[in-house]
């Protein structure tokens, strides 16, 4: 083989070899822009980044990370009904909240950040998770972040393609100082994120017409996450999206993050342990733990998810997230009704550590009907929800 074909074959196969090995989708509203908007001139950074942006629609955000007192039973109660071992709560019939001082990632309306955006109501089921970012391959996403914790934060996407200085992420990479500023958001900054959505950001063979990412904080990441800095971001394939850039052939959505919240490596750990019933204060005790462990969906416990509704013969996608800690091993179960994931029927879908999936479901029994993990500590421990199918 000659050197120019040599050549050839090896940029092919690294080309391949980027490309993610599996994907995921999900759903959610945003503004699309066919320019970006005025920038003024102390936002030089942003005025350099946007000048080179591909042609194509711009999706822009505008996202701040928040302090919040986050309830992962803001019902009070075990809403889902299983059978379990009475504890003193179920004997004395009283109310029972989890509240934990967090980080989250919320939406606002403008660069001037005095109005959150109003989450709707299809997507009051994200409950903890950051707002839905959405894309169609050959859009750049613009994100204007601004830090109002006491904490210092990023924002780093996975699938999405970005320069050194949009990458959210503090190592010792090699760059300029000039290029660092992205990596370290303090207390009070804003920073403009930009990132590309190439055709190595959107869905591969197996996947269906959008696939699922995530964004999260990565500066120190497993307590970033723990503490609740985390979101859904979702490609559509180019030409498949409708123009929010939600994909043309699915009638609903749903995002699920399976996700275990080690509250002992949470930056609030500390302020919130010590309030809780029983506290004992030893990082080391298995009891301090797993009174501080809570197995959540989207930061909800035993059904307190608000009830995602369907209707019979929709085509529905399921989004499927996980969190980074090493127990984060879930097996997500619908009862039921049936799903495709790739390719393959199931009514079981695997996820491990900070994974990314889409199973597509077509209900046809009507019902409400329990939403699970199967691993038996994660389903006695509260990750449990509901789905209803209306006719």
């Amino acid at each position: 083989m000659s050197y120019l074909g040599l050549r050839y074959v090896t940029m092919l196969s690294l080309i391949f070899a980027s490309f993610p090995a599996m994907s995921v989708r999900a759903h959610a509203q945003m503004h699309a822009h066919s320019a970006p908007p005025a920038v003024s001139a102390s936002q030089s950074r942003d005025a350099v980044a946007t000048k080179d942006v591909p042609p194509g629609v711009i999706r822009i955000y505008f996202i701040a990370a928040e302090e919040v007192d986050w309830d992962y039973s803001p019902k009070g109660k075990n809403l889902a009904g299983v059978p379990h071992t009475e504890n003193e709560d179920d004997e004395s019939g009283g109310s029972v909240h989890r509240v934990y001082h967090k980080a989250v990632y919320k939406e606002y309306t403008d660069a001037t950040f005095k109005t959150l955006k109003t989450r709707p109501q299809q997507w009051e089921h994200l409950g903890l998770l950051g707002p839905l970012i959405r894309a169609e391959v050959g859009d750049t996403v613009r994100v204007t972040f601004k830090n109002n914790t006491h904490l210092s934060v990023t924002m780093h996407p996975h699938g999405l393609e970005y320069k050194k200085d949009a990458e959210g992420a503090l190592y010792q990479d090699g760059t300029p100082q000039s290029a660092k500023a992205d990596d370290k958001i303090t207390p009070g900054g804003t920073y403009v994120y930009l990132w590309t959505v190439p055709e190595s950001s959107g869905p591969a063979e197996m996947d269906g017409s959008s696939v699922l990412w995530m964004y999260h904080s990565h500066f120190v990441e497993s307590t970033d996450i723990n503490t609740g800095l985390v979101g859904p971001i979702i490609v559509t394939a180019r030409g498949k999206a409708r123009p929010d850039g939600s994909p043309k052939d699915v009638d609903r959505e749903f995002i699920t993050d399976f996700s275990i919240f080690d509250e002992t490596n949470s930056w609030f750990s500390e302020k919130n342990t010590s309030r809780q019933p029983n506290f004992r204060n030893s990082a080391n005790d298995p009891v301090f733990l797993k009174q501080n462990t809570l197995y959540s969906i989207n930061g909800y416990i035993e059904a307190n998810m608000p009830l995602v509704t369907m209707r019979k013969g929709e085509r529905v996608r399921w989004y499927l997230l996980s969190n980074s800690n090493e127990n984060d091993i879930h097996m997500a179960h619908w009862h039921g009704n049936t799903v495709v994931w790739n390719k393959m029927r199931m009514d079981s879908v695997f996820l491990g550590p900070m994974a990314m999936a889409i199973a597509d479901m077509v209900p046809a029994n009507e019902g409400i009907w329990l939403f699970h993990c199967h691993v038996g500590e994660h389903f006695l421990g509260g990750m449990v929800g509901r789905y209803q199918v209306l006719p």
